[in-house]
C-alpha cells in the first residue's frame, strides 16, 4: 500500500533541495532503513519511529523493516498553468496521481535566487498555485456536470448522488474556495475521491526559511503558519539548504552536534515525514518475530483483515484473528509472552479496528 505526498509550489522556492534532502537523509539510514528511488523524482523514504527498535530489540528480531511515505517532485507550477502555461498540464497530472500535497512557500529572501514574480510573498505564491488548481478543478467539474445532468434523467441513484456532490463542489469552486473545505458525510467523501480534484487533496505548508530562521521562523513564516490556522491545515518551518547539509553528514553524532548548534532537537525532515503521515490521516501498527520486526501502515479506521491483508494477500484472505498487544504492554511485559501471561494479549476478530501502536500477530488459514 503506497501513500504519495507530491511537492509542489512556485519554481525557485526550494523544492527539488526539500527533496534532495529526503533522499540524502533516508540514504543516510541505508544500513538500517534502506530508501528506494522509484524514479528520478520519487522515492520512498522511511517513517522514523523509536517504538519499532524497541520492538524489536525486546522480541530479539534479525532485522527491523519500517513503513514508508513517497514524495515525489513536482515541476514548478506558473501563474497559467490550468491554460498550459510552463508545464502546467504535466504538473496537473502529477498533482491528480498523489495523495496529499506538501506545498512549499518561499520564505527567504537571496538576491542570487530570482523569484518567479520578482517579490517575496508566500502568502501571495500560496494563493497564485491555489487558484490554478481551483480553475483547473472547475474546468473539469464544469464539463462533468454538464453529463450527469443528462444522465440524472435516468432516475438513478448513484448518478444522482454524484451530480449533488458535484454541484456542491462547484459552487466552492465558483466562491473562490478549495474543495476540501466541504463539509461531508463518508458517503459523499467517497463519491469526492471519484472526482479526482486538486483542490480536495490535503494540503501541508511547508516553509523554508534561511539558517538564522531554522529553529524559530521568521515574519513570513508567521503569516503562513496564520492561514494554515485559518484554513484548518498543517503547518512546519524547514531550512531545506540547512536539511540537506545535516542529511549529508554521514556520521550521526556530527549530524546530532549539528542540529543541537540550531536549535533543533530533531531534523526538521522527520517532523515533515510525521506531518506527512497525520496529514494522510495514518497509523503504525507493527509485527514481530525472531526473523522481523517489522513497522505497516493503515489507513485509521482499518479493520483488522484489511490491515493483514498489507502484509500479506494470503493473511485478510485466510484471516481468523488477530492477536494484539498494545504497544506500551509489550514493553512493559517484556515481548509477546509477558503479555500473555500478563493477560494483555487479545484475541480480536473481523470487527476490530486497528489501533496506532498495535502489535499484532495474524492468524489465518488458506
Amino acid at each position: 500500500m503506497g501513500f504519495n505526498c507530491g511537492i509542489v509550489g512556485l519554481p525557485n522556492v526550494g523544492k527539488s533541495t526539500l527533496f534532495n534532502a529526503l533522499v540524502a537523509s533516508a540514504a543516510a539510514e541505508a544500513q538500517n532503513y534502506p530508501f528506494t528511488t522509484i524514479e528520478p523524482n520519487s522515492g520512498r523514504v522511511p517513517v522514523p519511529d523509536p517504538r519499532l527498535d524497541a520492538i524489536a530489540r525486546i522480541a530479539g528480531s534479525a532485522k527491523a523493516t519500517p513503513t514508508y511515505l513517497e514524495f515525489t517532485d513536482i515541476a514548478g507550477l506558473v501563474r497559467g498553468a490550468s491554460k498550459g502555461e510552463g508545464l502546467g498540464n504535466q504538473f496537473l497530472a502529477h498533482i491528480r496521481e498523489v495523495d496529499a500535497i506538501i506545498h512549499v512557500l518561499r520564505c527567504f529572501a537571496d538576491d542570487d535566487v530570482a523569484h518567479v514574480e520578482g517579490r517575496i510573498d508566500p502568502i501571495a505564491d500560496a494563493e497564485t498555485v491555489e487558484t490554478e488548481l481551483m480553475l483547473a478543478d472547475l474546468e473539469n467539474l464544469e464539463k462533468r456536470f454538464v453529463g450527469l445532468t443528462k444522465k440524472l434523467r435516468g432516475g438513478d441513484k448513484e448518478v444522482a448522488a454524484l451530480h449533488a456532490v458535484t454541484e456542491r463542489a462547484l459552487e466552492a469552486l465558483r466562491q473562490g474556495r478549495p474543495a476540501r473545505d466541504l463539509e461531508m458525510s463518508d458517503a459523499d467523501a467517497r463519491l469526492m475521491g471519484e472526482l479526482q480534484l486538486l483542490t480536495a487533496k490535503p494540503v501541508l505548508y511547508v516553509c523554508n526559511v534561511e539558517e538564522e530562521a531554522a529553529a524559530g521562523g521568521n515574519a513570513s513564516s508567521e503569516c503562513v503558519m496564520a492561514k494554515a490556522k485559518a484554513e484548518g491545515a498543517g503547518a512546519i518551518v524547514i531550512a531545506a539548504e540547512i536539511e540537506a547539509e545535516v542529511a549529508g553528514l554521514e556520521d550521526a553524532a556530527e549530524r546530532e552536534e549539528y542540529l543541537i548548534a540550531l536549535g533543533l532537537e530533531e531534523t526538521a525532515l522527520t517532523r515533515l515525514v510525521h506531518a506527512g503521515y497525520a496529514l494522510l490521516g495514518l497509523i503504525t501498527f507493527f509485527t514481530a518475530n525472531p526473523n522481523e520486526a517489522r513497522a505497516s501502515t493503515a489507513v485509521d479506521g482499518a479493520l483488522a483483515p484489511a490491515s493483514a491483508g498489507i502484509i500479506h494477500s494470503d493473511m485478510m484472505r485466510g484471516f481468523i484473528a488477530a492477536e494484539t498487544i498494545a504497544y506500551e504492554d509489550f514493553i512493559g511485559c517484556g515481548g509477546e509472552s509477558g503479555a500473555r501471561d500478563a493477560g494483555k494479549m487479545r484475541s480480536e476478530g473481523k470487527d476490530y479496528v486497528v489501533k496506532d501502536g498495535d502489535v499484532i500477530r495474524f492468524r489465518f488459514n488458506v
